[in-house]
Formats: C-alpha cells, structure tokens, sequence
C-alpha cells in the first residue's frame, strides 16, 4: 500500500509540470464548451460581396435573444448513454478480459478494469476534463474546468450548458462531461489487457495517471475540442475560432466516437507496455488458454449493448445522427462476427466461440469513428473487412510484432481502429452513401458529393492515425520507464507462477 500511495503521488507531483505547458486563457462561454465529436471541418466562410458603409442604428430597445435551454429528451438519452458506457466497462470489459485469462489471475484482472475505471474517472473530474475540453492551444486545455469549477452559472442560477452539434442546441455540460469521463475510463481500462498476469497492480496504477494526463487527455483535446457551433456567427470571425481548436480537428480528421482517441491511443500503450514488460513465463511453451469463454461471451455481448450508448451517444442529441450510429453499430458488428467466422473457418476448417467474440469487438471498435460519419452500406463494409483484419492482427501480425499482447489489444483495437480511422475518410463521401461534413458553420452548409474528396480526407485521416501512434507511444514508453525506475513493472517469477489473484490481491475467484 505504501508503494501504492508513493506511486500514486509521484504521478500526482508530475501533473503540475505537464499541466504548465496549456495556456489558461478566460473562462469561455457556456455555449462554447466543445462537443465531443469532430464530425465536421471548419472551412471559412465567404465574406459578403459588400458592406454598408455605416451600420443601421440598433433600435432604442432591443430584446436580449434568450439563453437556449437544455431539451429533456437530449438530456435523457446522453445520461442513458454514460450508463451504457459505464455497463461496457464493468462488467462488460471486466468479464470479457477476465474469461481469457488462466484462472489464477482472474480477480487480478477485474481489479485492474474496475480500480483503473475508477481511478482515471476521478481524475477526469479533477483536471482531465479541463485539460481536454477548455480552451488552452492546439496540444492542451486549459484550468478552467479544474475540479468541475463553472459548471454552475451563478448569473443565471442554472447548470452551465455543453454545445451540441447543432446551433441552439444545448446539453448540461455536467451531462457532458460524465459522458466524457466513461470514455477516458475505459480507455485505460482497455490497456491492461496488453500486459495481464504478470504486471504490479501499483504499477498499472502509478503508469495510468502518467499516461491518462500526458495522452488521453492531450488527444482527447486535439481530436475533439472546438468552439461549438454557436460560436461561428459570422464570417469574419472562423478562422480565430478554427485557430482554437484542437490540431487534429483544425486539420479536418474525422472521429466520431473514438477511433484515435480511445482505440488506437489505448492500442499503442498497450503494444509498448507488452514489449516493457516482457513476456508472461513460459510463454510458447505453456498452454495459456482462456479458463472461462463463457465469461468472455457474456462479457463480448454487454459490450455490444453498451457500444451503443458509446457510439450513438456521441451525437449528444437524440436525432438523426445518433439513430445512424445506432444502425452501423448493430450491422457492422454482425458483419464482422460473421467475417471473423469465415476467416476461422477458411484457415481452421471450424468457427470458434472465441472468434465470433473476438469478431464482435472488432467490428465494434472499427465502426466507432465512422458511426455517425458513414451511410449503412459503407458501415457493413467496414464492419466486413475488420473482421478478417482483426484475425490477421491476433495471427499474423501478433508473430511479426513478436510481443507477448496477452488479450490482443493491438491486434484488435490497433488494427481495426486504424482501418476503421481512415475508412471512414472513403465512406463519408456522399457519393458513396455518407452524410458528409458540415462545410461552413456559420451557415451550416454541408460538403456535396460534387466537392467531396476521397484522397484528400484519407490522407487527413492517415495523418491523425499516425499523430496518435506516435504521440501515444512517446508517452507510454516514458511512463512505463518512469515506473519501471521507480517501484518496478513486473511481479516476482515466483508471484507470477502462482498467480496474481493470491499474490497481489489475497483473494481467488474460485474455491479449490
């Protein structure tokens, strides 16, 4: 426990440096806190043709345009949406981890999803939440938010609102803001399946406060953080609101739900952490077969249930939008289950329970950028190619790497969050049955089939896969030294051999 602590407050002291290098601008106004997704490139907009060479006189009174009001139905379904994200992580993730693992490392395990979700969730209310969705530069944000201050407007008696991506569309940003805590949560959470049974829990610990400061929330800023739609009144002034916004969404890369943030950032820590780490012992020479598949299917299907809260949730309205997040959820998962069980088939000549788990994940996490940001065809498609790339990544790919991923979190997560990232550049073509992006904020106009380029938005989105592989893995191996240094990655051969149930935690999860 003293460990624990010094590990923790070690991590703590160095958030002060790291949290330095955002600028603390003013508070920004309530409508201007980002919505999460950056569905959208801010283009500017044309100027007028010509201007009056005086402003007509305002009225001797004017009317103050009322402050936008939250609506109850959008309000309801975002907090609907937490508690499904909230559902994928514990037990959802937890159980699916947990039944690929050996037996005596099971409760390890669901300890370092639940206490990791819990830890990173504080964290977010603290500073995370400032750090990425407050203005600052393109990198961080800012302390306005630093502990949840201002979420309460004092000058109207009311909760602050959150933008929406519609003008005059407001959430509570407290609602917001929870939303965004489930997503760094589970962020963190993935990461340990990379390294299971045979990592410190302090050290998973002491490397998520490191790597959820000086990654997560640093991504989560560059991907996702902008003015908000309300802000763009006027031509003159986009291009000072786009210079505000985070690097990547100022770049025009699309992420509805999290392919970069979540998937691909979780991806890398975990591929750098196993390579840190070391291989469990007797890796390759032992069997290390999952003890319980019927935990990881149920565990595989509370994903999928609460994949929904994850993606369609990220509309933050209850509309159209969030419906076709809804649609491509439900059909490129299926698709994927299926193509998972085909490549079983073709290379195996049999289709495994582990497979169709595995394909589900896959499709899952391959659809999340694309979402709300494809048409159903292209989200089948997706869904269909993650299923043979996520078999490739577990095989193929796994043996190149060379590194003992224990629950194949690149091999999943990294490969089909790439291949979902820039497919999404392809499938949001109108031409190809997409929405788009909304072209021009000021006027809301959306981008056409007629101007709409393929090369163009692949490449955006390349370069936001490559700026999250590179980011996260910079900081992961930084963190994981830092605590290899300090109090040690890796439990004794000893402690591994008998498990990390008794060792690390007391306690077995099945009587002998």
């Amino acid at each position: 426990m003293k460990k624990l602590l010094a590990s923790l407050t070690l991590g703590l002291s160095l958030l002060i440096g790291g949290v330095a290098m955002a600028q603390t601008p003013a508070a920004p106004a309530a409508s201007e806190v980002a919505p999460v997704a950056a569905m959208a490139e801010a283009k500017p907009a044309e100027a007028p043709a010509s201007a009056p060479a005086v402003a007509p006189a305002a009225p001797a009174v004017a009317a103050a345009a009322p402050a936008p009001v939250p609506n109850k139905g959008d309000t309801a379904w975002m907090m609907v949406s937490t508690l499904l994200v909230i559902l994928m992580t514990v037990p959802g993730l937890a159980l699916f981890y947990g039944g690929l693992v050996r037996s005596k490392n099971m409760l390890s395990v669901l300890m370092q999803v639940m206490v990791t979700f819990s830890l990173i969730v504080v964290l977010w209310f603290i500073y995370g939440y400032s750090l990425a969705f407050t203005e600052g530069n393109a990198f961080f944000g800012g302390f306005d938010r630093l502990f949840m201050a201002g979420v309460w407007d004092n000058a109207a008696g009311t909760f602050a609102n959150g933008a929406t991506f519609s003008k005059g569309v407001v959430i509570p940003e407290i609602v917001f803001a929870a939303f965004q805590a489930t997503f760094a949560g589970i962020t963190g959470a993935l990461i340990v399946g990379a390294f299971a049974e045979r990592m410190k829990f302090s050290a998973v610990l002491m490397f998520m406060v490191l790597w959820f400061t000086f990654s997560y929330a640093p991504i989560a800023h560059m991907v996702w953080f902008w003015m908000g739609p309300d802000a763009y009144t006027a031509a003159d002034l986009v291009d000072g609101l786009n210079a505000k916004a985070g690097y990547l969404w100022q770049s025009g890369a699309l992420d509805f739900a999290g392919g970069t943030v979540v998937h691909i950032n979780a991806a890398v820590a975990g591929l750098v952490g196993a390579y840190m780490v070391g291989k469990r012992i007797g890796y390759g020479k032992e069997s290390m077969a999952p003890h319980n598949l019927t935990l990881t299917m149920v565990g595989a299907s509370l994903l999928w249930v609460g994949w929904f809260g994850f993606n369609a949730g990220s509309a933050l309205e209850a509309n159209g939008f969030a419906a076709l997040a809804f649609i491509n959820t439900f059909g490129a998962t299926a698709a994927a289950v299926l193509a998972w069980c085909i490549g079983e088939s073709l290379m195996r000549g049999k289709a495994s329970m582990l497979g169709a788990a595995s394909g589900c994940v896959a499709g899952l996490v391959a659809i999340t950028p694309a979402a709300g940001n494809v048409g159903i065809g292209g989200a089948l498609i997706i869904g269909f190619l993650s299923g043979f790339a996520g078999l490739w990544g577990v095989n193929g790919l796994k043996k190149l790497l060379g590194a003992d991923d224990s629950l194949d979190v690149f091999g999943v997560h990294g490969v089909c969050g790439i291949l979902g990232a820039i497919l999404t550049g392809v499938f949001n073509s109108p031409a190809l049955g997409g929405p788009g992006y909304v072209a021009d904020w000021v006027t809301a106009s959306m981008v056409t089939a007629d101007n709409f380029s393929i090369a163009s938005q692949v490449w955006i989105q390349t370069k936001a896969v490559l700026t999250t592989v590179i980011w996260s893995g910079v900081v992961s191996f930084v963190a994981f030294k830092i605590v290899d240094l300090t109090i040690g990655l890796r439990v004794s051969e000893e402690h591994e051999r008998e498990g990390l149930d008794v060792t690390s935690h007391g306690e077995t999860a099945y009587s002998r």
